[in-house]
Formats: C-alpha cells, sequence, structure tokens
C-alpha cells in the first residue's frame, strides 16, 4: 500500500463507512469523558486495523510481496475455503485482506477481579452488551486503566490479544500479528474468529468463547486431515492434550478459590495466606505436568506474570464450557450444521439458562 492511500474498497466499502459513523453517533450517547475516551481511542484504533488494509489477492500476485508472505497468505486462502466449505464458517469478505500494524498484538486487553472473589469484573457495550474484558490499541492505555482499576482494590491482568472478530460488523482483515503462526495454530485461530460471527450471544463471553475454541479446535483437527498432514495432526492432538490438562489444573485452582472465598471462619489475613498457597500449589501441579511432558509447559513464563482472580478468569472463561460443546458435537455425530441449529435454539435464553441447557450435554452425564 502506498503511504497515505485510503479507498473505500479497501475497508469494505460504503457499508464499512456506514457502520464507523454508526459507532461515532454511539458516543453522542455517552457523557463519561473516560467512556469518550475509551470508545475514541477504539475507532482510532479500528480505522488503522482498517484502512491499511491490503487485498490479498493483489498481495500475492506482486512480485515486490516477499515469497514467505505470498505463502503465508496462500495457507490463509486455503483454510478460508476449507472454514466455508467444510465447516459451515462464511468467510466471504473476512480475512481477504492483510494490514501489518507494525507491532506484536493488536489489543491489549484488560481484566479484573475483586481480591477475594473469582467472578469478573464487567463493562458493559453498546450492541455487545455486559463483557469481561476492556480492550486497548495502546499498551499504555490498556496499562493504564490496569493501574486505575488496581486503585479501586481490584486484582488486574493485562495481556496482548493477536485477533480479534468485529463479528460481521466490519470486514476483518489478516495481521502480521498472527500470519507466522504454524499452520495449526492459524487454522484453530481464524476458524475460531469465523464462528463468532456465526454465532455470538450478546453479553455471554464465557458461552461465545468456548464455543468458538471448541469449533476451532475440532475444525483444525478436520483439516489437518482432510489435507494429509499426519505429522502436524500429531504435534497438534499432542499439544491440545497438553492444553487441556493444563486449564484442567488452571481450572481446578480456581473452584478451590471459589470454595476459600465462600469461608466465614477466616480473617482477610488468614484467607490472603491460604489464597498465596493454592497458587504456589498450583505452580508445583504446572512443574509436574511440565516434567511429564519432557517440560514442553513454559512454566518460568506462565508465572512471570502474578497468578491472580482476574488472570485466572481471563484463561478459563475460554475452556470452562469446552467439554459440554464437544459432547453435544458427539451426540449429533459430528453434523455442525445439525450442532449449530442445536445452538442456536439457546438466542433468547438468559446466561444461566444457557448453562443449564449445557449441563445437560456434560461427559458426566454420559
Amino acid at each position: 500500500m502506498k503511504e497515505g492511500s485510503y479507498s473505500c474498497n479497501r475497508i469494505g466499502g460504503d457499508q464499512a463507512i456506514t457502520r464507523l459513523m454508526v459507532c461515532c453517533l454511539l458516543l453522542l450517547s455517552v457523557t463519561s469523558c473516560r467512556t469518550v475516551g475509551f470508545y475514541s481511542q477504539a475507532l482510532r484504533g479500528q480505522w488503522q486495523l482498517q484502512s491499511q488494509a491490503q487485498p490479498i489477492a493483489q498481495l500475492r500476485a506482486d512480485s515486490s510481496t516477499s515469497k514467505h508472505l505470498q505463502d503465508r497468505l496462500a495457507r490463509v486462502d486455503e483454510i478460508r475455503a476449507f472454514a466455508t466449505s467444510q465447516l459451515g464458517l462464511a468467510s466471504e469478505h473476512q480475512y481477504e485482506r492483510y494490514t501489518d500494524l507494525g507491532r506484536k498484538h493488536a489489543v491489549w486487553v484488560v481484566f479484573a477481579a475483586p481480591e477475594f472473589s473469582t467472578q469478573p469484573h464487567t463493562w458493559r457495550y453498546p450492541l455487545l452488551g455486559k463483557l469481561s474484558y476492556r480492550g486497548y490499541f495502546s499498551e499504555s492505555a490498556a496499562q493504564k486503566e490496569a493501574e486505575r482499576l488496581a486503585a479501586q482494590g481490584l486484582e488486574t491482568h493485562v495481556g496482548g490479544v493477536n485477533a480479534y472478530s468485529t463479528l460481521g460488523w466490519f470486514h476483518d482483515p489478516v495481521l502480521n500479528t498472527f500470519i507466522d503462526y504454524q499452520d495449526a495454530d492459524l487454522a484453530e485461530l481464524l476458524f475460531h474468529e469465523l464462528t463468532h460471527q456465526r454465532i455470538y450471544f450478546r453479553g455471554d463471553t464465557a458461552f461465545n468463547e468456548a464455543l468458538a475454541t471448541a469449533v476451532g479446535e475440532e475444525g483444525t483437527r478436520r483439516w489437518l486431515e482432510a489435507t494429509g498432514r499426519e505429522t502436524a495432526l500429531r504435534k497438534y492432538l499432542a499439544n491440545q492434550k497438553i492444553g487441556t490438562e493444563f486449564a484442567a489444573l488452571l481450572s481446578q485452582c480456581r473452584q478451590d478459590l471459589a470454595a476459600l472465598y465462600a469461608r466465614k471462619d477466616l480473617s482477610a489475613d488468614a484467607m490472603r495466606q491460604v489464597k498465596a498457597s493454592r497458587i504456589r500449589q498450583l505452580r508445583t501441579e504446572a512443574e509436574a505436568l511440565s516434567r511429564r511432558y519432557g517440560h514442553r509447559v513454559k512454566v518460568d513464563r506462565f508465572f512471570a506474570k502474578p497468578v491472580n482472580n482476574a488472570r485466572l478468569a481471563s484463561l478459563t472463561t475460554y475452556f470452562r464450557l469446552v467439554p459440554a460443546f464437544e459432547n453435544l458435537l458427539r451426540r449429533c455425530g459430528g453434523d455442525l450444521e445439525l450442532f449449530f441449529s442445536h445452538i442456536a435454539t439457546q438466542r433468547s435464553a438468559t446466561p444461566a439458562q444457557r448453562r443449564a441447557w449445557l449441563r445437560g450435554f456434560d461427559l458426566a452425564s454420559d
């Protein structure tokens, strides 16, 4: 892309511009200066992401595009085609363009939770409802928000995110932040984000993320198998097994902390001591898991950042409900269309009603 060139077709046409205008109008109904600041940076960040996007077809045909990037973009096209033809995930206008943001993450996301609660702090957004995170296109802005929340007594966690879905509001581009993922990881990410565009329930983060995780993982297994990538499939399944076991450790730790916080017989100081002990135990468990799998769990890297209620909430959100979705798919005989049709019946349900519905598909109930 030539510097300073902006064209309607590169941001999805007039429809995308209209949507940006709608987002701007939403700001007029907000009175908090801090909230206006948040949405302003979000609009600027989204505009940068869209306006700098270049059509993948042109990049692949351009002799000045590096061979490496051409190969990676070709892989994206292959994955998109599989998503549409085999998984029922519409990819038209999605991931047809490429943006190099010149940074390592697309956004930085803030999570927060009280000191003695596993329930995450939430924010309410127009059109999306209540979510348990806040995204910023600047790491410093995210850290500033985390500091503000910490000053209120909340535990916080800031994590870099390499991709996100705009749920069809915009034509999402491929980003430099994930283009160099290994093939299996790239496929899982694209299938995950495209699932959000097919089914998304307003204000139900745990349900949406677990659904997208389940479909992303199942889709990746099918893609690797269908394309004869047997070595990559074996590696993916092995890594998935390790990841599932590690997620189970995190989930159990969070459950134990929830039970601790419910106790009435401990002082705050005593509760802090037990909490710290349980988190140390988590590290011991993670080190044992890593030894069992040839030190493939990067324990030191994981524990380089504090493990607290906010971080546990951010991690377990993606996995807690996955087994129920996997079991539902098995009951559907692997038929993804039937699977999606069952899930669509829950559109008008509340999050609590969806949890009750999903409990009918827990593995333990079989």
